[in-house]
């Protein structure tokens, strides 16, 4: 599994292909079998760095991870072969705003997928969220662009990071949610239902 691990890093980065950092996924397995973690949803695999390790993280954790794009899609599906998790790991092809579920609860809900989409995926998704259950959004930071969009020339890149600001102040000023920010890897914040 470790060589897996270190292969699969060292391609995202030879690719340029977004997986979670280490300190963050770290932080995550952590969590996971400190809570018990037992459903896990995805939104985004890319190449199934993460399903991976937050898979192996607990013996009873099941994720079901949403990718959209077809070779990441099927990167992600070798790879959990690989790692021998296809019982563990269900690798939905879909766009996960298209995505119908029903009668599923999660303990814990990942959204690290399309960045101008985040408050839509978090609409969505917090329906199936088990009651005691955490939201958990990678790239809070974005590379150190949110918060300091003065001096990106790009106009893309600034209104991508003025979508995750926007997301930010979202879950700030969440009356259903108590959002926790955490400044580790890329950022991450954990939403968690108001009792």
């Amino acid at each position: 599994m470790k060589e897996l691990i270190i292969e699969m890093e060292s391609y995202a980065k030879e690719k340029n292909i977004p997986i979670m950092e280490k300190e963050s996924i770290a932080f995550l397995m952590k969590y996971i079998k400190m809570k018990n973690v037992k459903n896990i949803l995805e939104i985004g695999s890319a190449i199934g760095y993460s399903s991976i390790l937050m898979a192996s993280s607990n013996l009873e954790t099941k994720v079901t991870t949403i990718e959209r794009d077809e070779t990441r899609y099927m990167e992600c599906l070798k790879n959990v072969k690989k790692a021998g998790l296809e019982k563990e790991i269900t690798v939905v092809f879909q766009d996960a705003l298209e995505v119908n579920l029903s009668d599923v609860t999660y303990d814990l809900i990942l959204i690290d997928a399309a960045k101008g989409q985040y408050t839509k995926f978090f609409e969505k998704f917090k329906h199936f969220l088990a009651s005691d259950g955490v939201i958990v959004t990678d790239n809070i930071k974005f590379h150190g662009y949110v918060g300091n969009s003065e001096n990106i020339e790009s106009k893309n890149l600034k209104g991508l990071v003025g979508k995750i600001e926007n997301y930010i102040e979202f879950l700030k000023e969440n009356e259903e949610f108590e959002t926790k920010f955490y400044d580790l890897g890329d950022g991450l914040s954990f939403s968690i239902r108001r009792k």
